[in-house]
């Protein structure tokens, strides 16, 4: 009776995810549009994301342009990104706005890095609290000794899998920081 590793496969993908989205979260040098994920603009009576109002693009390295489709949001775009406190200075001119990203300083970029490597090690902890959910359930299963400990092993592979997927993340990341 071979265990079924399912639901320890969708949690640790779940867990690759969360990291991918917290690390498009911490700001570099370079321009990204993702970056204005987290901010929400007043417009037409609610809160809507900006890729939902404007057309978002990479001008250059330290540059995103924002086009409205509406030119009447171009303020509270303008408004939105201010108060968001991402550090981002935003210009209007008669097309839209542009952002534009300070570059980084040594001590702001030796904070990034320590704040992905706690981001790193939160989902270790994702990850290792999925593997003792599936250990406890191969002790409380009636599965022969020999059984369990293949189980046991082929648990490990997976669980070296994903660890080596989220440092390759999280060094990819830390390169993008130092650059």
């Amino acid at each position: 009776m071979a265990y079924n590793f399912t639901n320890f496969r969708s949690a640790s993908e779940a867990t690759l995810e969360w990291l991918k989205k917290e690390y498009t979260g911490l700001r570099t040098g370079r321009s990204t549009p993702t970056i204005l994920d987290v901010v929400s603009v007043d417009v037409y009576g609610s809160k809507m994301a900006i890729n939902q109002v404007a057309n978002v693009t990479v001008e250059d390295a330290r540059t995103l342009r924002i086009i409205p489709w509406d030119k009447t949001v171009t303020q509270a775009i303008d408004i939105a990104i201010r108060e968001s406190n991402l550090g981002l200075s935003v210009s209007v001119d008669d097309q839209g706005l542009r952002v534009a990203f300070p570059a980084l300083t040594a001590e702001r970029r030796t904070e990034i890095i320590k704040v992905s490597k706690q981001k790193l090690e939160e989902a270790r902890i994702r990850l290792r609290g999925e593997r003792q959910k599936v250990l406890g359930d191969l002790d409380k299963s009636e599965m022969p000794e020999d059984e369990q400990t293949r189980t046991k092993n082929e648990l490990q592979k997976h669980v070296d899998e994903i660890n080596k997927k989220l440092d390759e993340l999280a060094a990819k990341k830390e390169k993008e920081i130092s650059e």
